[in-house]
This record gives C-alpha cells, sequence and structure tokens, in this order.
C-alpha cells in the first residue's frame, strides 16, 4: 500500500463511549454518529490514519500490554446476544513493527520498563471492534490495542496517556474506549436515551466540566472525590480508558462533545473529540 494513502498529519484523540455491543450492527444514533466520524476524519486528513492505537475497557491485565501480532483476531467477549452479533469479524491488520516502537516509546509507570507485547493471546474485543467498525469499515487501517493494569492508580493511567501524545504527530489515531457511566447493574430497559438516573447524570456533567475546563488531575482524582463515583462505577475499567485519552490529548487540546445520550438511564455514551 503506497505511502500517499496513509495519513502523517497530527491525528485527534478520541473517547468513545461504546455502550451495548448491540451498538455496533444496530441502525441507531450512536452507530450513525461514529459513521459520521470516521468520514470526517478521513475527510479532515485527506487519508486513512497510519495506525489506531485503541485502549479498551476489556482488556485488563498485570502491566501494559500491546497486541503484537499481524492479523489481531475479534473477540466476541460477551455473552445473551444475538447470532448476528456473533458474526461480526473486523478483519483489520495489526502492526508487529509499530507495536515494538511503541513498546521501546513508552515506558510503564511501576517500574519504567518497555510496555509488553502480546504476539497471539489476544485480539481486538469489542470495545474496539465496535466503535471502529461504524467509521472504518473498510478494515484497513491498522489496529493495536493496549491493555489497562487495574492494580494501579489513575495517577498512572493519566501518566501513560500523557507518554502516548507523541504518537499523534506520526500518524497514529488514538481512542479511547470505555464509558463516562457505566452501571450495568442499574440499566433500566424502558429508558429512551434522553433518561437518565439523577446520580448518573450528576456523574457525567461533572466528567464534561473537568473536560471542558482541561483539568486533567481533576479527571484522575474525580473517583475519590465525586460523591456519585460509587454509582457510576461499581467498578472503575469503563472511566479508566477516558484517562489515556485526556493525557495523550493534554491541557491545550480543544474538545468537542458528540452522543451526549444514555442507555438504559445508567450507561452514558458521552464521547469526546480532543483536536
Amino acid at each position: 500500500m503506497s505511502q500517499q494513502n496513509l495519513s502523517i498529519e497530527r491525528q485527534p484523540v478520541l473517547f468513545v463511549g461504546h455502550g451495548s455491543p448491540m451498538n455496533a450492527i444496530e441502525d441507531n444514533v450512536f452507530r450513525r454518529a461514529w459513521s459520521a466520524l470516521g468520514e470526517d476524519l478521513l475527510v479532515a486528513h485527506g487519508a486513512r490514519p497510519r495506525a489506531i492505537l485503541c485502549i479498551s475497557a476489556h482488556w485488563l491485565t498485570r502491566g501494559w500490554w500491546l497486541t503484537a501480532m499481524a492479523w489481531p483476531r475479534t473477540i466476541h467477549d460477551f455473552g445473551g446476544f444475538p447470532q448476528a452479533l456473533f458474526d461480526v469479524h473486523y478483519p483489520a491488520p495489526g502492526d508487529p513493527d509499530l507495536a515494538r516502537e511503541i513498546a521501546t516509546a513508552v515506558s510503564q509507570p511501576t517500574d519504567g520498563k518497555p510496555l509488553g507485547l502480546d504476539r497471539g493471546q489476544w485480539g481486538l474485543d469489542h470495545g474496539t471492534w465496535s466503535v471502529l467498525l461504524p467509521m472504518f469499515p473498510q478494515a484497513d487501517v491498522p489496529v493495536i490495542q493496549m491493555s489497562i493494569d487495574m492494580a494501579r492508580p489513575m495517577s498512572e493511567h493519566m501518566a501513560l496517556g500523557r507518554q502516548l501524545a507523541g504518537l499523534r504527530s506520526k500518524g497514529i489515531l488514538i481512542v479511547g474506549s470505555g464509558n463516562t457511566v457505566h452501571n450495568l447493574r442499574a440499566m433500566h430497559g424502558d429508558a429512551t436515551h434522553d433518561q437518565a438516573y439523577d446520580w448518573a447524570a450528576a456523574f457525567d456533567a461533572e466528567v464534561a466540566d473537568l473536560i471542558v475546563r482541561h483539568d486533567l488531575e481533576g479527571l484522575s482524582r474525580l473517583p475519590l472525590t465525586s460523591t456519585y463515583g460509587h454509582w457510576a462505577h461499581p467498578s472503575w475499567e469503563h472511566y479508566v480508558p477516558l484517562l489515556y485519552a485526556a493525557g495523550a490529548a493534554g491541557e491545550s487540546a480543544y474538545a468537542s462533545f458528540f452522543n451526549e445520550a444514555f442507555q438504559g438511564a445508567s450507561i452514558a455514551m458521552r464521547s469526546v473529540v480532543w483536536r
């Protein structure tokens, strides 16, 4: 593939609220917004990104790892959904050489060692492929996924995100995939997209305010400072990808929101583009 088809311009950073896996195949407002964003990114840069680095809420490890296989498999890490969802495959290539480059350029906050390289155990879970499928349906952009070590404090996730910032100028699109509010146990099946529990709406608003004010340290501290945190996130793996994205964007980036709605009253779909 010729270099002229690739974008080496500075890329934006995304945080995408991925919500239900069904968003990958249903014709709804969230999927349409992801599709429109993909088209906008291609038009704005005139070419595909060189690669995509995605930090998904669904790959949790000890230490930090990068997928480093040539053809990462599509992982269906869920149950109880229609067969049509299990039939989805996202055959994007990986980029082992780029994974090695990132692994040595970025150090683990715990001990300063390079990131680990996973050459076959993982792949692309639904936090990654469910949002990339509508954005880049041709699956022709190499995708690398980075894991999350949830045993580490929030400050270290932000610090590692800051280290990723330099990848943007190398044509790499950084995508954090999670949710600003994620409480599956509280989901209300009959709720509309504009309905949310008071605590869900309040926590989502706190997140939005910190982003608008470029308060990255406030985002890191919010799990400890918010009155609504224990309702908004019974566990924090869906919040943490936001810290990587915000860290990579930095304090000076302009943030715009889309998909400012909810699923089941307790899953916030708020998504962010930093340019």
